[in-house]
């Protein structure tokens, strides 16, 4: 929404400076998005005299001319300097618009400097209108009047020094796409006093030849008024400077005298209207829904055709105009147009709004309708546009025909001074609050109160507290700490679930993972490469081909990211995301996940050697890490049976039981990294945050840190086994030994292959485990010692099959 300050001003008297203004109504939700100053640009351009214009010596086309100027304004000391020029109508005692040096000059984006021009010096500039943006101009310089006031800023005595503001108007203020409604805020603010100009009836002197009407089920929902007069005899010239500078401040571009006043309306009251050639007019104008395939060449020469629903104005010889956003070109007003039918109606803003997207058609008018005018003002703008007609244009004015009536706004609120304290946390008085209220054009009756016409906005009690807050200013809102209702430490407000992913979270960002929010959305055939699909969890009406399903797993999602990063030149990558998957379609089917993928390289190239590709080693710590880190018992377990995306032989679970899944590790099958278009290694983890076992206590201390101070014992033993045999075989059997005595068991290394078989035999291999003991009472004695060990060579052998290697 673009106005200018002189414009503002005639609807607010008011003395504040332009900054002030700014930053009103930004602090009022009019947020300003740019100001157009003319003083800031051309404020350097002033009005000199040519003393003398002489051929300049070495340039045929060039002239040499003595300025005289007031670089301080009228009143204070001249300056004479030299100028080269090359207008054709420099000549000496003509009076210019000058422009010294250093003056930025817009019309070329230089800055003027000294300079010397076919070995003669110039100091400064004689502007043409173009150099100045003010026209396209450019056959010679400006060229003023003898008596125009020298040393007097251009802007000034062109009337130009008017600075344009622009707004960001929200959905929800219709009233400000006007300069009245704007000025309405700042009156309320205390900028100002808003000026009343009542719209005074004009008596009709003849019967309107041409008749309005709407149609019954057009009345009930799309247009419920709708308003006009004839005037005839009317002179349709071009609009007066003062209306041209306006509509050109803004960037509307003047066409003629009754065109521009309907678009100063528009702009000037929030208020659309259109004029008819009424002599074009066939028979009288009836408002209804188009039966489709209606076509119209607009005022902007496309043609469209209407679907079905669309509101259209129709006359005897077909539709006239697209109801509410364009008006036909068939009986658009001309330069020879004498009698003019001037309409004004309210329409429906849902109707306007479909029509238009349908259509694809923007204009101001359409812009304004579907966010909703002041439906009672629609009588007013109409003898407000007349009266503007008859003194611009000439004319006399027809009585006004009107089909429906305004609709009924009327709607009343409680109004409960309190709430401003409880809701915005601001104590504003009783009466500062029905100020406001009733600067803003609301009615105050007790303790109702009913909104004005012109703000579709306000809907309830709240709507009353955010206009009092909004005008009072949400800059003198103060933090106060909030009032403690218990004594005491407040209980926890976090479940134990959503603490959880938060620990899960940190600790995959600590690992040095790069968090990723992905869409719960993915493609049917990603989703089923991770045992997903199908209807029950596709989308009715999905954003997208490629969002067509619920996601079954996070990789998808963290895989498709990757390969876009991979794309780009990003080939070491480590990414993760904390979020749901959904295993079916019901309320509840989801489960709450924390993944991660790991691809390319562990570091950058070193000269130590030290950069390997990443393995399953890399996930399966990570997904131990994250384990520790949300409480899952160390007792776990590490299985093969692994889903269909995983590398069969490169992979693994982790499990409480044979069926309790904590987590899933290891490489990714290859088929889903080609169908991914993702470029290994690629190793990944996801974390089934949910299923750890919550802990029963739920005391917010750690427990007593227990450490024994006797001499820790370490054994080593190497077991010749099947070459099939897991180690995990050989651990778990070690550990079962003596509970309270071994601490850890760890293996450390492994023999395997050609080597290792033509010594221990064919499918054999070695496998060495390392034994802590770590007694809390007493020091043990070697007997025990070899105790324990015997104990633990038994369990193995029972378990595996194996012996101890000679």
């Amino acid at each position: 929404m673009k106005f200018t300050l002189s414009w503002l001003r005639e609807h607010l008297e008011t003395e504040a400076r332009l900054e002030e203004i700014l930053e009103a109504l930004t602090d009022l939700g009019l947020e300003v998005e740019e100001v157009a100053d003319p003083a800031q640009t051309l404020g350097a351009f002033r009005i000199a005299r040519v003393i003398a214009c002489e051929q300049h010596p070495n340039a045929d086309r060039l002239r040499l001319c003595r300025v005289e100027t007031w670089p301080e304004g009228p009143e204070g000391p001249t300056e004479e300097v030299q100028v080269v020029c090359g207008a054709p109508n420099a000549r000496t005692g003509m009076v210019g618009v000058f422009a010294p040096v250093g003056t930025h000059v817009p019309g070329t984006g230089v800055d003027l400097k000294p300079g010397v021009i076919r070995g003669v010096e110039s100091n400064g500039m004689l502007c043409s209108e173009r150099e100045l943006m003010i026209s396209d101009d450019h056959e010679g310089i400006i060229d003023l009047p003898g008596d125009a006031p020298l040393g007097q800023r251009y802007i000034d005595y062109r009337g130009i020094n008017d600075p344009v503001i622009d707004i960001a108007i929200t959905p929800n203020r219709p009233d400000a796409l006007g300069v009245e409604g704007i000025a309405r805020d700042l009156a309320a603010r205390g900028i100002g006093r808003k000026i009343d100009r009542p719209a005074a009836p004009v008596p009709g002197s003849f019967a309107s030849p041409v008749g309005v009407s709407i149609d019954d089920d057009v009345r009930a929902k799309g247009c419920p008024l709708f308003c006009g007069r004839v005037i005839r005899g009317v002179k349709n010239g071009p609009s007066p400077d003062w209306l041209q500078q306006r509509l050109k401040a803004i960037g509307l571009r003047p066409i003629s005298a009754l065109v521009d006043i309907t678009n100063f309306f528009t702009f000037d009251r929030n208020r659309p209207l259109h004029v008819f050639d009424a002599d074009k007019v066939a028979g009288d104008l009836r408002v209804h829904f188009a039966a489709g395939g209606e076509t119209l060449t607009a005022l902007d020469e496309k043609a469209y055709t209407l679907a079905p629903g669309m509101m259209a104005i129709s006359d005897d010889n077909g539709v006239e105009s697209i109801a509410g956003i364009m008006g036909g070109a068939e009986t658009g007003c001309t330069e020879d147009t004498v009698n003019v039918f001037l309409e004004s109606a309210y329409w429906d803003p849902i109707t306007i709004a479909a029509t238009g997207r349908k259509l694809k058609i923007n204009s101001d008018a359409r812009y304004r309708f579907e966010r909703g005018v002041d439906p009672a003002f629609t009588p007013d703008g109409l003898e407000l546009a007349t009266r503007m007609i008859l003194e611009l244009c000439g004319g006399e004015a027809s009585e006004v025909v009107t089909a429906g009536a305004v609709p009924d706004t009327t709607r009343h609120y409680a109004l409960d001074t309190g709430r401003v304290q409880s809701l915005v946390g601001m104590d504003i008085p009783a009466e500062e609050q029905l100020r406001i209220l009733g600067s803003l054009g609301f009615t105050v009756e007790g303790d109702r109160v009913a909104p004005p016409s012109w703000r579709p906005d306000i809907h309830g009690p709240a709507d009353l507290v955010e206009e009092v807050a909004r005008v009072a200013s949400l800059t003198k809102l103060e933090g106060k700490p909030l009032r403690r209702v218990r004594p005491g430490v407040p209980k926890p407000v976090l479940t134990p679930m959503q603490r959880r992913e938060s620990t899960a979270r940190r600790t995959i960002a600590a690992l040095g993972y790069n968090e990723c929010v992905t869409y719960s959305f993915i493609d049917d055939r990603a989703a089923e490469l991770f045992g997903g699909g199908g209807d029950a969890v596709a989308l009715e009406n999905p954003i997208s081909s490629e969002m067509s399903h619920m996601r079954p797993d996070l990789l998808p999602g963290l895989l498709q990211a990757a390969a876009r990063n991979q794309a780009r030149g990003f080939n070491d990558l480590a990414l993760f995301e904390v979020g749901p998957a959904f295993h079916g379609g019901e309320p509840g089917e989801q489960h709450m996940q924390a993944a991660g993928v790991l691809i390319g390289q562990t570091g950058p190239r070193d000269p130590h050697g030290a950069r390997r590709p990443v393995d399953l080693y890399d996930a399966k710590a990570d997904v131990e890490a994250v384990l520790a880190a949300i409480g899952a018992p160390a007792k776990a377990q590490v299985a093969r049976d692994v889903a269909s995306w995983w590398h069969p032989g490169r992979s693994g679970v982790i499990r409480l039981g044979p069926k309790n899944v904590l987590a899933a590790f290891g490489e990714l099958h290859p088929k889903v990294l080609e169908t991914l278009d993702v470029k290994g290694p690629a190793v990944a983890f996801t974390v089934f945050v949910a299923n750890p076992p919550f802990p029963r206590s739920r005391t917010t201390t750690r427990p007593a840190l227990e450490i024994s101070d006797l001499q820790a014992v370490e054994r080593d033993f190497a077991f010749v086994v099947d070459a099939g045999v897991e180690a995990a075989t050989l651990v778990n059997a070690a550990q079962g030994a003596d509970k309270s005595l071994i601490e850890r068991v760890a293996i450390f290394d492994e023999f395997a292959g050609p080597k290792a078989e033509a010594q221990m035999g064919a499918g054999k291999k070695s496998l060495a485990l390392t034994v802590r003991l770590q007694p809390t009472d007493r020091t043990l004695t070697d007997e025990e010692i070899e105790a324990v060990a015997r104990k633990i060579v038994d369990k193995v052998q029972k378990a595996t099959g194996g012996v101890l290697r000679g």
